[in-house]
């Protein structure tokens, strides 16, 4: 691999990059690496540093990193959220702060995306880890932090209970994310997904399967300043 991706039209000719989307929406593009060569991800990092455009990469794998990292060697990368910040610091938060929970470690690449996601949006975002409903206690211990937060992005697996048991809680809107996590009934998100949307508290939104990145822009917009 050389120190920097050649000019090439054959990688280059797909490029169509959203410069104005922050000053249009408020928020910086995002560009979703799964399916794109290291390749094609190198250039769009290198048109990105030319027109020093603030950009999120998510699902960024480890060869996905390596050649995002050689256009860009300053951008923050973390390796659990498979995900990929430039610049490398976030702005200064501002607005509502935002609650990110994960039901069970195996669901935390997912709640980190979120996370990060919400942090480079501009929100003061926190994580909870390890509070499934299978020892409720250990998320009624958290009710002081849990009702602090302007939104809470609520992420789980196997059977998905926890974005409706959060909901009973608080008073603040709850995102939902279902994750791939679980044995075979689980359907690889499907049953955590069809439980969320079937969710009995008002107030839980939901996302799409492993969806971090949505739940933590959508719980950005939610927590914006008003």
């Amino acid at each position: 691999m050389t120190d920097r991706w050649e000019p090439d039209e054959a990688l280059t000719a797909y490029l169509e990059l959203d410069h104005d989307r922050a000053q249009r929406r408020g928020y910086p593009e995002a560009i979703f690496c799964e399916g794109k060569t290291p390749e094609q991800v190198g250039a769009i990092a290198r048109a990105i540093r030319a027109s020093d455009t603030t950009t999120l990469f998510t699902r960024a794998s480890a060869a996905h990193a390596k050649a995002i990292l050689l256009e860009l060697p300053d951008a923050h990368h973390e390796d659990v959220a498979q995900m990929i910040a430039w610049p490398s610091q976030p702005p200064p938060a501002c607005g509502g702060r935002v609650l990110v929970i994960a039901a069970g470690t195996s669901d935390l690449g997912v709640a980190r995306e979120a996370q990060l996601t919400a942090n480079y949006l501009g929100r003061a975002a926190d994580l909870i880890v390890d509070v499934g409903i299978a020892g409720l206690q250990r998320v009624l211990r958290r009710l002081d932090q849990l009702r602090s937060a302007r939104v809470i992005v609520v992420v789980a697996g196997m059977d998905g209970a926890l974005p409706g048991l959060v909901a009973g809680l608080v008073s603040a809107p709850v995102i939902a994310v279902p994750t791939s996590v679980g044995y075979g009934a689980a359907f690889e998100g499907i049953a955590p997904l069809l439980t969320m949307l079937n969710s009995c508290a008002p107030g839980v939104a939901v996302v799409n399967i492993d969806n971090g990145y949505g739940a933590g822009h959508l719980a950005a917009q939610i927590a914006a300043p008003t």
